[in-house]
């Protein structure tokens, strides 16, 4: 895959991917995410954080990705991609089965693609003040884009402390969890997500449809 670092297009091999979930740092946050998801009948998880395990072939840049069925939608969360002994930042869309969610999140995890950026930045580059990065996304519902998820990386766990207890292997990609939905969860026929760096002043953007195939009985 090809990703742009300070201008530069590097191609990077993804073998690994990892998502983690339940990372939010404050606990009434992780819980008014497992009560989010319980209201759509999705059990609560055995542990917090924890990290699922799903294939690398999911992982992609298209802006049109394909689901089966209506139930499905994005949430945005930093990437992480470990490479060349490297770790880089940038922002994908755990897109994920609401519907299959319910009798298993791993599951559901693994039948949606996951849209990343093609922009990354050294994670040294930020490592200093990732608290203050902030993250977004938007979804339109056919009357514009409306603000869906909103929040800086202070209320998700540590980045390094996710990538040391996940142990990633060298060309691994890892999702880091999310912030609440406003309006609550719902399908995300069109999405897009950003993460910005207000200290060094740039932006990581990403945007994707969504086309939903029909569920054939």
């Amino acid at each position: 895959m090809l990703f742009t670092i300070n201008g530069i297009e590097n191609n990077f091999q993804i073998n690994h991917l990892v998502i983690a979930g339940w990372t939010a740092r404050d606990q009434k946050s992780v819980q008014i995410h497992i009560d989010e998801l319980a209201e759509i009948g999705v059990a609560p998880p055995s542990n917090v954080p924890l990290y699922y395990r799903a294939s690398n072939l999911l992982v992609t840049q298209d802006n049109l990705v394909e689901v089966v069925g209506e139930g499905s939608s994005g949430e945005v969360e930093p990437l992480i991609i470990k490479t060349g002994g490297k770790l880089f930042l940038g922002i994908g869309s755990d897109h994920t089965d609401r519907e299959l969610e319910v009798q298993s999140v791993a599951f559901s995890k693994q039948i949606c693609p996951k849209p990343v950026s093609n922009q990354l930045w050294d994670f040294e580059e930020v490592k200093d003040h990732l608290d203050q990065l902030e993250m977004q996304s938007w979804l339109d519902e056919g009357m514009g884009w409306t603000l869906y998820q909103t929040g800086t990386l202070a209320s998700i766990r540590p980045l390094i402390e996710l990538i040391e207890k996940a142990d990633l292997k060298e060309n691994s990609a890892m999702l880091c969890g999310t912030f609440a939905a406003i309006g609550g969860v719902r399908k995300t026929p069109k999405f897009k997500m950003s993460l910005v760096d207000p200290i060094l002043g740039r932006t990581i953007e990403a945007q994707y449809n969504t086309v939903e195939l029909p569920s054939v009985k």
